[in-house]
């Protein structure tokens, strides 16, 4: 049975060594930091980020994380640049070359190449003086006086670093430039947040021949047919000659003037314009899912009618619809 108790104590030497390094370059951060920003704000290109090994897995997740938060970025792994790919890199590009060491092999044999290009280098390493650091623009100092390795062999507590220092980077570009909860959600369009931010009325809502209609002058048995083969099955919505939306009238309505009245047979012969809902809640198409949603759950609706500028019935809304595409 494994010791728990030098489980814990491992997991949280880990912790706090990763803690201290993370703090000791936040409070190191100064003007490298800024000349780095702005490398990046003022370039005209896109970002390469390039690393092996951990670094490679660090610079990944940090070109995505530029990526979806405003500034184009993608990996390029520098074996690959060897063979072809360095012609991904432009002239106008900023580069962002991970290495702890500064001295990683794949990545020294790339950079005369980079270097070559009218391109400017960001580092981010853990050696000024390396070869790396000495050919940078801006130096991002990732420096760590350990690992946080049992062995001090593993790349720990200096890749934690290298990502800590990404993030910090990617999230002072979105503060510069502004960058919105609705700009993020374009980059998530198929997310939850991109879901709440993008998803509108007019990309969910029944209408033209899905959308069941009628006249005022229809009976309760001509509304209840009209529900039963519209794909938005228990509601009708009821118009006038120019469109217009005059009332609503659905199953639950139905139900009611059944236990209300003995003679059924009246009921179903009945004007739909005497027994339908004459001043139903409406929405808009351009209105937010997320927010039509909240107003059904809110009063209890399954369906809402969507109106246009000049009150003509344009669509519905079902939602069992919304709850599917979980846009909350």
């Amino acid at each position: 049975m494994v010791d728990s108790s030098l489980l814990i104590k491992q997991a949280r030497n880990t912790l706090q060594i990763e803690i201290e390094a993370i703090s000791c370059v936040a409070a190191n951060l100064g003007q490298d930091f800024v000349n780095a920003a702005q490398l990046l704000l003022d370039t005209s290109g896109r970002v390469i980020v390039c690393g092996i090994g951990k670094s490679g897995a660090v610079g990944r997740k940090i070109a995505s994380t530029l990526a979806s938060t405003g500034t184009p970025a993608f990996f390029v792994h520098p074996a690959e640049a060897m063979h072809g790919d360095l012609g991904m890199i432009c002239d106008g590009d900023v580069v962002i070359m991970l290495s702890n060491s500064g001295e990683t092999n794949e990545i020294l044999d790339i950079l005369p190449a980079v270097k070559r290009r009218q391109v400017k280098l960001i580092s981010i390493c853990g050696d000024a003086n390396s070869s790396l650091g000495k050919a940078s623009d801006a130096f991002l100092d990732a420096h760590c006086e350990r690992e946080a390795c049992p062995l001090g062999l593993a790349p720990t507590a200096s890749a934690v670093v290298a990502l800590a220092l990404g993030d910090a980077l990617a999230m002072a570009l979105m503060a510069a430039r502004g960058f919105t909860a609705e700009d993020y959600a374009e980059s998530h369009p198929g997310g939850a947040l991109g879901r709440r931010l993008l998803l509108r009325v007019s990309d969910v809502m029944h209408s033209g021949e899905d959308n069941p209609t009628m006249s005022p002058d229809g009976t309760v048995m001509e509304a209840l047919l009209n529900m039963s083969v519209a794909p938005v099955r228990g509601v009708v919505t009821i118009v006038d000659e120019e469109g217009k939306l005059r009332g609503l009238f659905t199953d639950g309505d139905f139900r009611q003037l059944m236990r209300q009245s003995g003679d059924h047979s009246k009921v179903m012969s009945s004007p739909i314009g005497e027994v339908m809902t004459k001043r139903p809640t409406v929405v808009k198409a351009d209105l937010l899912a997320v927010e039509a949603l909240r107003l059904m759950e809110e009063r209890e609706f399954d369906n809402v009618p969507v109106v246009d500028d000049e009150g003509r019935a344009v669509g519905m809304v079902d939602i069992q619809d919304l709850m599917k595409l979980r846009v909350i």
